[in-house]
C-alpha cells in the first residue's frame, strides 16, 4: 500500500475521532468553564507576581553589577527598567482587575511597598558609587539588610501565591469533578486518535527524519576530513532538519572560503618570497646584461598571467628602448618616446583596463574598431627622484589575472620601486666607472683602462695564438702650440688629435691616452704589415688636418709612430715597451714617421755583430 493511501486513510479515521473528540469535549467545556476561569485567574495573577519579583531582582542585579563592574550600560540598563514600573496603585489595580480579594491585594502592595523601597537603597548606592565611596555603595547592596529585605519580598509574594493557590484549588476541585464523566470520554476517543496518529507518525519520521539524516552524516564524515568538494543534499523542507542541512551548507562554504584564503595565504608568500630573491639576485648584478637575465627569470614566476618588458630611458635620443621582455608581449612598442606614457609623464603608477576607466597610452598598439582596454599595467622606474625607465605588464586577452591580486599592484610596485633602484646604481656605477676610466680631456681610455684592457687583450692573444699590435703615437713638438698659442690651444690639439684617433680603430675602447701628449692604440689581430698601414694613414691624417683656434690657424701638426707586434717581434708581455721604443727611435730619426720595431731575427743578429 502506497504512503498516500495510508495517510489518506489515517487522515479520514483521525477526522472522525476528532469530531467525536470535539463533541465531547464541548460537553466537557461547558462544565469547565468555572475551572478555566480559575486557571486562568491563577496563571494572571501568577504573572502579575512574578513581574514584580523579576523586576524587583532585575533592578538588583543591574545595580550590583554597575557596582561590581562600573560599566555605564549596565546604569543605563537598571534607569531603563526602573522607567518601565508603574507606581503602586496602578500594579495593584492590575491584580485586582484579574480577580484577586481584597486580602490578597493588601498582601501584594505591602511587597511592592517594599519593592519600592528597596529601588531607594539601589539609587542611594549608585549615588554613593558615583560619588566615589564604593564601600558605602557595597554595604548598601551587598549587606545583610539588603538580603533581609529581598527574602521579606520573597516571602511576601509566596504567601500571597499560597492564599491565592488555596482559593483557586478550591474551585478547580468543583469544576473537575463536573468534568470528569466528559473528559474520560474525550480521552478514549483522543487515545485512538493518538495512536493511529503514531503509526502515521512512524511513516513520517522515516521518510522525512531517518533519511536526510543518513544523508548529512555522510556528509558531515566528508566534510571532517576536509573533503569541502561533497555537495550537501537539498532538503527543502523547513524544520530541524532543513535547518541542519543549511548549517551543513554554510560549514561547506566557509570551509571552501578558508581553503581559498589558505591558498592565498601561501600564494602570498611565495611571491614575497620569490621577490625576495629576486632583491638579493638584482643586488648582485655588475652589469644590465645581468639584471635583465634576473628580471626575465623572476617575474613571469611572480605575475604567470602577465607578459611584459622592461624600458630604459635614453636621454640623448629622447627614447624609452627595450631591454628585455618575457611571456611574448604583444600591445607594446620596443621603442617610443618618453610622452607617449602616461606614467611616464606623470610618475606614477597607470593602469588602464575594461574595469578600471582610464586612458590607454599611446604606446599600446589598441584596436579601434571595435575599441578595446586591454588590461596593462606601465610603472615608472624611479632612482634619486629621476625618472630612468619603464617596467610595463600585459594581460594576454582571454586570461584572467589570478596572479597575487588583489596585493598584485602594490607587489609590482615594490618590484619597479627594486628594478629601479638596481637600474640606477648600475647606470651610476658605469658613470664612476667611466669617470675612473676615461680621460676627460680627449674622452679616449686612460692609463688605468689602459692596464686593465692590455691584459685582457694580451692574455686573449696569447691563449689562442694570435697576432696583436700596439701604436704608440707623440705628438711633434707639442710644447710649441702650448708656447706659442697658449695651453687652451694645446688642449685643443689633444682633443682633436684624440678624436681622429678613436675612429682609427675597430673599438674605440682600444683607443688610450698615454700621458701627456702621448696616445697608444691596440690592434688586436693585425699584423705588422697591416697594422703598419693603419700607422701611416692615421700619420698622414694627421697631417692633413687643419685646426683653428679662436679664430686663429695652429700650423701644421705630425706626428710619430712605434710600431710593435706580438708575437712576430716581441713578446707579448712587452709588446707595448718594445712599441715605445719604436717610438723613441722615430722621434730620432726626424719625428713625423712610422717606425716598427726590431724583428727578433734582426735583434739577434745585432747581438751577434
Amino acid at each position: 500500500m502506497k504512503l498516500a493511501t495510508i495517510t489518506n486513510w489515517a487522515y479520514g479515521s483521525t477526522l472522525a475521532l476528532t469530531l467525536i473528540s470535539g463533541v465531547t469535549m464541548l460537553f466537557a467545556s461547558q462544565a469547565q468553564e468555572k475551572e478555566r476561569h480559575a486557571v486562568a485567574e491563577r496563571h494572571t495573577l501568577d504573572t502579575a507576581t512574578a513581574h514584580i519579583n523579576n523586576d524587583v531582582l532585575k533592578l538588583t542585579e543591574h545595580a550590583r553589577q554597575y557596582i561590581n563592574t562600573g560599566k555605564l550600560n549596565y546604569k543605563i540598563a537598571y534607569q531603563g527598567n526602573f522607567d518601565d514600573l508603574s507606581s503602586v496603585e496602578q500594579r495593584s489595580r492590575s491584580v485586582a482587575q484579574a480577580g484577586a480579594t481584597p486580602t490578597e491585594i493588601a498582601l501584594l502592595k505591602d511587597a511592592i511597598s517594599a519593592a519600592d523601597t528597596l529601588h531607594d537603597e539601589q539609587s542611594a548606592a549608585i549615588a554613593a558609587f558615583e560619588s566615589g565611596d564604593e564601600t558605602q555603595a557595597r554595604r548598601l547592596l551587598f549587606g545583610p539588610e539588603y538580603e533581609r529585605e529581598l527574602d521579606n519580598i520573597a516571602n511576601m509574594i509566596g504567601r500571597f501565591q499560597d492564599r491565592l493557590d488555596q482559593r483557586i484549588a478550591g474551585e478547580i476541585q468543583e469544576a473537575t469533578d463536573i468534568a470528569d464523566i466528559w473528559k474520560r470520554i474525550s480521552e478514549i476517543a483522543l487515545a485512538i486518535t493518538a495512536l493511529m496518529f503514531l503509526c502515521v507518525l512512524y511513516f513520517v519520521f522515516k521518510l522525512r527524519v531517518l533519511r536526510p539524516v543518513v544523508k548529512l552524516s555522510d556528509v558531515v564524515n566528508r566534510l571532517a576530513a576536509q573533503d569541502f568538494a561533497v555537495e550537501p543534499p537539498v532538503i527543502a523542507q523547513i524544520d530541524e532538519i532543513g535547518d541542519m542541512a543549511q548549517a551543513i551548507r554554510i560549514f561547506r562554504e566557509n570551509g571552501l572560503e578558508r581553503q581559498r584564503l589558505e591558498a592565498e595565504r601561501n600564494q602570498d608568500r611565495q611571491n614575497r618570497d620569490l621577490i625576495s630573491r629576486m632583491t638579493q639576485r638584482m643586488q648582485g648584478c655588475d652589469s644590465l646584461n645581468d639584471l635583465t637575465k634576473v628580471i626575465e627569470r623572476f617575474l613571469p614566476e611572480i605575475a604567470p598571467t602577465r607578459a611584459g618588458r622592461l624600458y630604459i630611458i635614453d636621454p640623448s635620443r629622447n627614447a624609452v628602448n627595450e631591454v628585455c621582455n618575457w611571456s611574448s608581449p604583444q600591445l607594446s612598442e620596443p621603442e617610443f618616446p618618453p610622452t607617449a606614457c602616461w606614467a611616464l609623464r606623470r610618475g606614477i603608477l597607470h593602469h588602464p583596463s575594461s574595469g578600471n576607466i582610464d586612458v590607454p597610452c599611446p604606446h599600446l598598439a589598441i584596436r579601434e574598431d571595435p575599441p578595446s582596454v586591454p588590461d596593462t599595467l606601465c610603472l615608472p622606474l624611479l632612482s634619486q627622484r629621476e625618472t630612468i625607465g619603464l617596467l610595463y605588464l600585459e594581460t594576454h586577452e582571454g586570461e584572467v589575472t589570478s596572479d597575487i591580486r588583489p596585493r598584485s599592484d602594490v607587489y609590482l610596485q615594490m618590484i619597479a620601486e627594486n628594478i629601479g633602484l638596481a637600474v640606477g646604481n648600475l647606470q651610476l656605477r658605469e658613470k664612476l666607472r667611466e669617470m675612473a676610466m676615461i680621460d676627460p680631456l680627449t674622452s679616449l681610455s686612460n692609463r688605468r683602462r689602459l692596464n686593465t684592457v692590455m691584459d685582457v687583450e694580451l692574455a686573449r692573444a696569447a691563449k689562442f695564438e694570435e697576432t696583436i699590435s700596439c701604436l704608440m703615437i707623440d705628438i711633434d713638438h707639442f710644447k710649441h702650440f702650448n708656447d706659442k698659442f697658449g695651453h687652451e690651444a694645446g688642449d685643443y690639439v689633444l682633443k682633436s688629435v684624440g678624436k681622429l684617433l678613436q675612429h682609427a680603430t675597430r673599438d674605440p675602447e682600444m683607443a688610450f691616452r698615454y700621458g701627456g701628449e702621448e696616445f697608444l692604440l691596440l690592434l688586436p689581430g693585425f699584423g705588422t704589415e697591416t697594422a703598419l698601414t693603419r700607422a701611416e694613414q692615421i700619420r698622414q691624417k694627421v697631417a692633413d688636418m687643419t685646426l683653428i683656434h679662436s679664430g686663429q690657424e695652429l700650423g701644421s701638426i705630425s706626428i710619430s709612430v712605434g710600431l710593435a707586434t706580438a708575437p712576430e717581434q716581441c713578446g707579448y708581455n712587452t709588446v707595448a715597451r718594445k712599441a715605445d721604443d719604436a717610438l723613441r727611435k722615430a722621434k730620432e730619426l726626424g719625428r713625423n714617421r712610422v717606425e716598427v720595431a726590431m724583428q727578433k731575427n734582426q735583434r739577434n743578429n745585432k747581438k751577434s755583430a
